[in-house]
């Protein structure tokens, strides 16, 4: 069992010191997740790695029972909590108040996994939010790999699934986002 594993548990079983033994552990982790998520955001972003690393770090241990099963859960958790935080980020943003208009990209040449052209993070929440319901598996998975940058490998063990499953999830959840998110645009040119 690691470090981080041993934390968890005290934390599970309620050990009030074990959350100030966490932070230092998955700190650097957390950081380049932040890093590595802000950079795949739209130019103009406020938002700095080191404050997503706290947000997301007060919300997870901030929680009334997290129950985490161990590493791959928590970081699990980190990625949504970082989630979470750059869409409501990108709903305030977007807001009339703040210039509203939000625009759809066109991800038909777009890999989720790899850098590319910035898409737009709020039609990818929704997206995901509607592949979520039909699927759950497949939406974690998408989580798993674009907001906490684990391979296919690493987020098939978090999900305790083969890697070809995961291979074949992440094709279908990716071929399905692109159409989800391109719906709108594609009904209005066929209408």
């Amino acid at each position: 069992m690691d470090d981080v594993t041993r934390v968890l548990s005290a934390i599970g079983r309620g050990d009030p010191g074990a959350a100030e033994c966490l932070l230092p552990l998955v700190y650097d982790e957390l950081r380049k997740l932040a890093a590595h998520k802000l950079g795949r955001e739209k130019p103009g972003q406020t938002l700095q790695a080191t404050a997503l690393v706290h947000d997301a770090y007060l919300r997870l241990v901030g929680s009334a029972d997290p129950g985490w099963d161990g590493r791959g859960h928590f970081f699990a958790a980190a990625a949504e909590a970082m989630r979470r935080i750059l869409v409501e980020n990108a709903r305030r943003k977007a807001a009339i108040k703040a210039g509203g208009g939000r625009q759809r990209l066109d991800l038909a040449a777009v890999d989720l996994a790899v850098e590319g052209p910035k898409l737009d993070l709020l039609a990818l929440d929704e997206a995901l939010a509607a592949l979520e319901a039909r699927d759950p598996r497949k939406a974690q998975l998408v989580k798993l790999r674009y907001f906490a940058g684990l391979s296919v490998d690493e987020a098939a063990a978090a999900l305790g699934i083969s890697p070809s499953t995961a291979d074949n999830d992440w094709a279908y959840a990716r071929s399905w986002l692109r159409l989800a998110m391109l719906g709108d645009e594609a009904n209005g040119a066929a209408g």
